[in-house]
């Protein structure tokens, strides 16, 4: 498996990071247990969510697609989508606002309009842009405003970039769905952006659950994140995250 679920934390120091991802590894632990933190599990009035009612056209052209999302901190996010078959490529970057402001020390200001996002690339043969939308419902929490857990700031919201009028009718489409489901305890804050450029981030960022699993923030906020996609999709895994 690419990611494990770690027993114990090691503090690993790192630099130029958000003040909030660097508390003790034992002290996130101990949060976790008592109230949870940024990517923690959605609160879902029933156990699955449904699938999207409203089917996206396949598009005309076969090869591999790109589905740009935003739900709170690139590294959960980027982990939690890396682990499912059909998914090539999971690149952390920032979405929304001027190529001149792409860069994390200005982004963490939370005035730049950028939001941590990812683009992942997927072969549409083998996962569908549904399967992706149900997916990233699952795996943040999409009720809260400009924030998942202690991350907050609008760079942290939760966002669709769409690139295709299709993409936009069935993103909003399936927010109504969750809503008038009452899928979650609160209203769905998502909101559905059309899409203008993806700027990758630093290479620092780049795979970073899996190059630090034993970073606090990756191990009390991250893994679990993951662990909660991983058993909401257990056909969507690749093979070697079935194990």
């Amino acid at each position: 498996m690419i990611y494990g679920i770690q027993q114990f934390v090691t503090m690993e120091k790192t630099v130029q990071f958000n003040k909030k991802r660097l508390f003790p590894g034992a002290f996130i632990m101990a949060l976790s247990s008592l109230i949870g933190l940024a990517c923690e599990r959605p609160a879902h009035a029933a156990g699955e969510l449904p699938k999207p009612a409203v089917e996206l056209t396949a598009p005309k052209d076969k090869g591999d697609q790109t589905f740009i999302v935003a739900g709170g901190c690139f590294w959960c996010t980027e982990a939690s989508f890396e682990i499912l078959d059909g998914v090539k490529d999971v690149v952390s970057g920032y979405s929304g606002g001027a190529k001149e402001t792409a860069n994390y020390e200005a982004v963490c200001t939370g005035r730049t309009g950028h939001a941590e996002s990812i683009r992942i690339t997927y072969d549409p043969a083998k996962i569908s842009y549904n399967k992706l939308l149900q997916v990233f419902f699952t795996a943040h929490n999409p009720t809260t405003l400009n924030r998942q857990g202690n991350d907050e700031g609008t760079q942290y919201r939760s966002a669709i970039f769409y690139q295709s009028e299709d993409e936009k009718k069935v993103a909003e489409a399936y927010i109504k769905q969750l809503n008038d489901a009452k899928a979650f305890d609160k209203p769905v804050v998502t909101t559905v952006e059309k899409f203008n450029a993806f700027y990758p981030a630093e290479d620092y960022h780049q795979d970073y659950a899996k190059k630090h699993p034993d970073n606090g923030y990756i191990v009390g906020v991250a893994l679990p994140h993951v662990k909660h996609v991983m058993d909401h999709f257990k056909d969507e895994l690749k093979k070697e995250e079935q194990k």
